[in-house]
């Protein structure tokens, strides 16, 4: 009994399927965070350099 040859066409359109399927399998990327990061609080500097920022008010 003589090996089965199968043509180089065969085996690139075999491998372009397993990759589709492999493809179709995967998930898509998470959507990015587009929410602005809070302001930053005044640091020690910038309030001497600027003064200190307005009291919130008394607590009730």
């Amino acid at each position: 009994m003589s090996p089965v040859r199968t043509s180089p066409a065969i085996h690139l359109t075999l491998a372009g399927l397993i990759m589709l399927a492999v493809a179709a399998c995967s998930t898509a990327p998470a959507a990015p965070d587009l929410t602005t990061p809070p302001p930053r609080r005044p640091d020690a500097k910038t309030q001497l350099e600027y003064g200190a920022p307005p009291s919130p008010g008394p607590r009730y």
